[in-house]
């Protein structure tokens, strides 16, 4: 299966390794790979995580502070926010409005 990003979540994903990147580029390419690789779990196994609003799910990012939260389409994961954990909560559901069609 494929995934795809919303637009706001790639842009937040781009702002989130930016971050790190000045704090240092090991420390932003970590981050990167575990966004990925929870990605990648999600594509292996997109029922395994628990469902928190609608038919969104929620995966936790190993290490860091984040989650990336998705929903399961016919043909595709919709990768819906890299969200930072102390960001405000459910910020993220207007993006529920503009799904893109792939």
């Amino acid at each position: 299966m494929n995934h795809v990003f919303h637009p706001e979540a790639a842009l937040e994903f781009e702002e989130a390794v930016q971050f790190y990147q000045i704090r240092g580029r090991t420390l932003a390419d970590r981050f990167a790979w575990q966004v990925r690789k929870s990605i990648q779990q999600i594509l292996t196994t997109p029922e395994r995580w628990r469902v928190v609003e609608a038919d969104v799910r929620r995966c936790s990012v190993a290490i860091f502070p984040y989650a990336v939260l998705y929903s399961i389409e016919a043909n595709f994961i919709l990768i819906l926010a890299i969200a930072h954990h102390k960001r405000e909560p459910g910020y993220w559901k207007k993006r529920l409005l503009s799904k893109p069609k792939v």
